[in-house]
């Protein structure tokens, strides 16, 4: 066999048998590309690799390399244009020997155990266009040389241990198309970004201060995370101008105040808007429906006063959170085209919603009645060959608020709790074959549990405490065999507590406050009569009545709630 000019994973150097980079590859001196991709390669970067003198591709990437990068290999290779070590588990330094690659374009050394301070002499590869550092364990501030390369597009040191502040000559650099400097320790204010950036991506730091005006200039923005940070101030305006190219918008986890940008205007692309845990105030912008692939709204824990937005069900919105805040009035059952089919994930919870569960609205949710039909797959948007987000939300569960950094698309959940929510639970709910998570704890809901909830199949969580439910706990509950949390206190439930799958595995606490429950795990053996139920306090007659009646006079304050509740929240809250 002649001397190679590109050598693509070539099966004949018995690569794939003994798992090693053979020195003999030492031999083909005019071998210009050389890709050993994902091919369970382990031990060492051979040095023969540095008598390749005429290479310009070298990929290495997803193997099980490891040790340190071999300084001396890279003042050997003049000619090289890509070297990309990603995904190994290469430690020690980035040697500084790479600056003597002065033909570099591509430098992808992501994911690895790379420690230390980048080079300052990284400065000196001035045809680098893509820097890729991510997630190893760097240190240090961020050399300002690295921002004097004009022709770098794409700089991603995120997830490493970077500290001090970002250059303010950021600014400058005409080209920059993608900067991702997430989860490092950086501090200082935002610097303002260059108008050509696609992606700004610095999340999980320790910035301070307000949002540059500058970003409004930012005309092609695709991507705005700034979470986990202490920024303050208002969200710009100039946000739902952005929209025409904005699609993830990531804002959670600050103090910004005042209210939310209120013009999104037609066409707009967002998809992605994550507002949690700020303190804005006012309503939501009702030009959100011109977002037509909205798919995921937190806006948890503000100070936000609305009404239920029931003009979202227009959308395929997949994700609603409004958690911790005031809004108020009934969840009406609205008659919306579409009204929230696609809806898996809806938190209302510590709000002020009152009146009845309204029943349409949760037959309308057509994604948690065969979600587990569908392939499991993590919600994941790919953008381009640089970006991708793993969509994230908190969401209250097994006692917990946990962050799920990962959704499955088949996660399904429902939690009304801890408002004022009165009447029975409705039925409908044993039709969402596909829950996981029902929490309707914390309201004043009364009657029975629907023995149609046994027809749950995947629940994992059921919280049903802090209410008015009476009667039995329906036997058909035993069927839930991937129940993990259940929580029935602090109602009236009465007889002996079914035995049997899950029911055998909770502690006294899923029914504290039951004082006419008996049977395991309680103390309180049942005796022949124990758990014949009351006689109820009003005939069936009557109560449709009341019922009826009760029904008129929720419509009757739902029609006023913009008014008459609307005002009186301003003096009970």
């Amino acid at each position: 066999m002649s001397e190679a000019v590109s050598l693509l994973g070539f099966p004949t150097l018995g690569l794939a048998t003994n798992g090693v980079i053979p020195s003999s590859l030492g031999y083909l001196s005019k071998l210009e590309k050389l890709v050993l991709y994902n091919i369970s390669l382990e031990g060492q970067i051979t040095i023969a690799i540095g008598k390749l003198s005429n290479l310009q591709w070298l990929y290495l990437d997803y193997n099980h390399l490891s040790g340190h990068l071999p300084s001396d290999i890279f003042y050997h290779l003049p000619k090289l244009h890509q070297l990309s070590l990603t995904s190994n588990q290469f430690s020690g330094r980035i040697p500084v020997s790479l600056s003597n690659c002065k033909e570099l374009e591509l430098l992808y050394l992501s994911n690895n155990f790379l420690n230390g301070s980048v080079p300052v002499e990284i400065g000196n590869l001035t045809m680098l266009k893509e820097l890729y550092l991510s997630l190893n364990n760097l240190e240090g501030s961020i050399p300002s040389s690295i921002f004097n390369i004009s022709s770098l597009q794409v700089i991603q040191l995120g997830k490493n241990k970077r500290s001090g502040e970002i250059p303010t000559i950021i600014g400058n650099m005409s080209f920059l198309d993608v900067l991702h400097f997430s989860s490092n320790n950086l501090t200082g204010q935002l610097p303002s970004p260059p108008p050509s950036l696609s992606w700004f991506l610095v999340s999980e730091n320790n910035l301070v201060g307000d949002i540059p005006s500058s970003i409004c200039n930012v005309r092609s923005i695709k991507g705005l995370s700034l979470s986990k940070n202490n920024l303050v101030g208002t969200i710009p305006e100039c946000v739902g101008n952005l929209s025409f190219s904005l699609v993830d918008l990531e804002l959670q986890m600050n103090n910004f105040h005042g209210t939310i940008p209120g013009q999104f205007a037609k066409g707009c692309l967002v998809r992605n808007l994550n507002l949690n845990n700020n303190q804005l105030e006012g309503s939501l912008p009702q030009s959100l429906v011109n977002c037509r692939d909205l798919g995921i709204l937190d806006v948890a824990n503000n100070n936000l006063n609305d009404s239920f937005p029931h003009w979202l069900g227009i959308l395929d919105i997949q994700i609603l959170v409004l958690r911790s805040n005031k809004f108020y009035c009934q969840v009406d059952n609205f008659e919306v085209r579409s009204s929230f089919s696609r809806l898996r994930i809806i938190d209302l919870s510590h709000n002020d919603f009152v009146g009845y569960l309204p029943m349409k609205f949760f037959e309308n949710l057509h994604a948690t009645r065969d979600a587990n039909e569908k392939k499991a797959e993590y919600m994941i948007d790919v953008f381009d060959q640089n970006v991708y987000f793993e969509e994230s939300v908190f969401i209250a569960t097994k006692g917990l608020e946990l962050q799920f950094t990962e959704i499955l698309t088949t996660f399904t959940s429902i939690d009304s709790s801890n408002n004022r929510f009165n009447g029975q639970i409705p039925e409908v709910f044993g039709e969402l074959h596909s829950l996981i998570v029902l929490n309707l704890s914390h309201n004043s809901l009364v009657g029975t549990i629907p023995s149609l909830l046994g027809n749950l199949s995947a629940l994992e969580s059921l919280y049903l405490s802090s209410n008015k439910l009476q009667g039995r706990i329906p036997e058909e509950l035993v069927n839930l065999i991937f129940l993990e949390v259940l929580n029935l206190s602090q109602n009236t439930f009465i007889g002996p507590i079914s035995r049997g799958n899950q029911f055998d595995t909770f502690s006294n606490d899923s029914y504290n406050g039951n004082l006419g429950l008996c049977g395991f795990p309680l103390s309180k053996i049942c005796s022949n009569d124990q758990g014949l139920e009351p006689p109820p306090t009003i005939d069936d007659e009557d109560d449709d009545t009341t019922r009826a009646l009760d029904w008129k006079f929720a419509t009757l304050m739902g029609y006023g709630c913009g008014v008459v509740l609307g005002l009186s929240m301003g003096y009970i809250v």
